[in-house]
């Protein structure tokens, strides 16, 4: 039987079965565990899921006028292929294919620590390890171990926590989310799932085995291949979309007006049977989602920096693939949500990586010349979020690029990596609709900027760009830096939480109650297209 190959990765070196009519890509998704960079979702518009086909070229399809039209821009070499074009055909013999390495993340594990006092839902009790809703999770067997989980739309990000001291055991763990390869973006993969018959399966059981696999290289690095098993009880949080594909639920709703999801309450289920490697007996539990797209990462933000327990009123703002912006005290909390990331995540633009060794992350404009810092001081690859806000103030800075976000040519960052009139639409309109949420959330709850005291900023965004630079091209409120504060990811932080504490879980389920999601876009009309333009150019 022929078979199709991907030496790189230990799970594509023994090869699969060839599926004859089935894309290339579509193999990749069949095999799991091999990382392929599909933005589009494999619909042949981005470009990006490239494959050096080293044998067996005869047994697929023709090239597609796609990829014709990328070969004569120079963007595909003759020996390469689109892994969503290239169509194995009925004929038989192996087929070797390698995926040129994009890069491995730099992925934001790092959170502020809250101090909470352990009360774990998983417990012993006596010669029992106990479930605070009174079932039996089997003998005590010398430990009892959680795991808190960040299921982004880009990365995963795992810790694993000795439930009896309230201690973490190992380091965080990171790793990319394998559905990348269904499309870097919730609508991508609510589309696919809507499209495939096995979809939500597929992607299902992707974010699964990535978590399964960090467990094994945790257990590996720790030299103790019996952690999984003590392993009694999970806490999942995401946006809306990936917390319920995760769980294996229905997402369509999240993908059509009015983008709601049909059942908005926590979720405990039996974690081996959403095909997690721990404990048989163990429990899986995600918060209540908030409301569109605001989920539980939401809800953890606002768990892990307290802002729901002050007096005073504070700020979350924490922009990933999606962006997520809180107001609110003890007495009100209100959210909104919008696709904000993207474009500063390393697509939509030309010049854009993601958190990628080489990646551009500082840059400087003095007297006509760019000087940068690159992720691990490797050879510039392409320019990530904090290197673009940076680009983005300094041309304004420099005089390059004018109020109305517009310069002559295309600007040269190095002699290969430049930024386009394009890229910068792009970048501007994502900002724009993510400061616009700020102003209108500050509106709604009846306050001015000055009455909030703190802005938290989650998240890899937060943490690593230039909030100066920020203020400068209008993503962020001109007020005193000093406000503002650092928190890492946050939605780690409030996952660890609620897996420590029973009373963070109920904290988490009692705080719904008090949260109004607004859908700005709906409140005001015609008229928020106009408040957008306001913010697309520069100055705050």
């Amino acid at each position: 039987m022929s078979k199709i190959f991907f030496p790189q990765y230990v799970r594509g070196r023994e090869g699969m079965a060839v599926h004859p009519g089935k894309t290339v890509l579509e193999h990749i998704r069949m095999t799991g565990g091999i990382e392929i960079d599909s933005e589009c979702g494999g619909n042949g518009i981005c470009g990006r899921d490239v494959i050096r086909v080293e044998k067996g070229a005869e047994f697929l399809g023709e090239k597609t006028e796609v990829e014709k039209t990328l070969l004569l821009q120079g963007r595909l070499k003759p020996n390469q292929r689109l892994a969503c074009q290239a169509r194995v055909t009925g004929e038989q013999g192996d087929i070797v294919a390698f995926i040129p390495d994009f890069g491995r993340y730099t992925i934001l594990s790092d959170f502020m620590k809250i101090d909470v006092e352990p009360n774990p839902c998983a417990f012993k009790q006596g010669n029992r390890v106990m479930y605070y809703t009174g079932e039996d999770l089997g003998p005590y067997r010398g430990r009892i171990l959680g795991l808190a989980v960040d299921v982004g739309t880009t990365t995963l990000v795992m810790q694993l926590v000795d439930l009896e001291t309230g201690q973490d055991v190992g380091r965080p763990m990171a790793s990319k989310n394998p559905q990348i390869a269904y499309g870097n973006d919730v609508i991508s993969r609510i589309g696919y799932t809507m499209n495939h018959g096995s979809g939500l399966m597929e992607l299902q059981q992707a974010v699964v085995e990535g978590i399964n696999k960090s467990l094994e290289e945790l257990e590996k690095h720790l030299g103790d291949d019996s952690l999984s098993g003590y392993i009694y009880d999970v806490v999942a949080v995401g946006n809306s979309t990936m917390r319920n594909l995760f769980f294996g639920l229905n997402v369509h709703d999240l993908g059509v007006i009015p983008f709601e999801a049909p059942d908005k309450r926590s979720i405990t289920v039996k974690a081996r049977d959403l095909g997690l490697s721990v404990h048989e007996n163990a429990r899986a539990y995600a918060p209540p989602l908030i409301g569109g797209h605001a989920g539980a990462d939401c809800l953890a933000d606002i768990i892990s920096t307290g802002i729901y327990q002050r007096e005073e009123i504070g700020m979350v703002i924490d922009i990933g693939t999606n962006g997520e912006v809180v107001i609110g005290n003890r007495d009100k909390l209100l959210t909104a949500s919008c696709a904000a990331g993207g474009a500063y995540e390393g697509y939509q633009i030309r010049c854009g990586v993601g958190a990628i060794q080489g990646a551009i992350t500082q840059i400087s404009i003095e007297d006509g010349r760019v000087k940068y810092m690159t992720l691990g001081n490797k050879p510039p690859v392409g320019v990530c979020g904090s290197g673009v806000i940076d680009l983005l103030a300094e041309l304004f800075r420099s005089g390059v690029m004018n109020e109305k976000a517009r310069i002559r040519k295309d600007f040269p960052i190095t002699d290969t990596i430049s930024i386009s009139q394009e890229d910068i639409n792009q970048l501007i309109m994502a900002k724009a609709g993510l400061r616009t949420d700020q102003d209108l959330l500050v509106k709604y709850y009846g306050v001015s900027m000055d009455g909030v005291k703190k802005i938290y900023l989650a998240g890899a965004f937060g943490n690593y760009m230039n909030i100066g630079n920020a203020i400068a091209i209008g993503l962020l409120p001109n007020i005193d830096e000093k406000r503002f504060v650092r928190f890492g990811n946050g939605a780690l932080a409030g996952a660890l939480a609620m897996l420590v504490s029973r009373v963070k879980r109920r904290d988490a389920e009692e705080v719904t109650r008090i949260i109004t999601h607004t859908k700005p876009n709906e409140i005001e009309g015609e008229q928020f297209q106009y408040l957008v333009a306001d913010n697309i150019y520069f100055g705050s």
